[in-house]
């Protein structure tokens, strides 16, 4: 899970999972918190580099 479509994938799969029996709702639940806490940090990485093409950007007016 690196991507936000592997974790939307994997969100996806397991709430099918836990709909259809085949998974319980603790370890689907536990599975969904760890995706939400991949997610925040994909979008800090994300903001950061962000933040950084713009401080170079910056930099460069100057």
């Amino acid at each position: 899970m690196r991507t936000t479509t592997e974790i939307k994938r994997t969100l996806a799969r397991v709430a099918n999972m836990a709909l259809n029996g085949e998974i319980d709702t603790k370890t689907a639940n536990t599975i969904i918190l760890a995706c939400n806490a991949i997610l925040g940090a994909i979008r800090t990485d994300e903001q950061q580099k962000k933040i950084d093409e713009l401080e170079v950007l910056l930099s460069g007016i100057k």
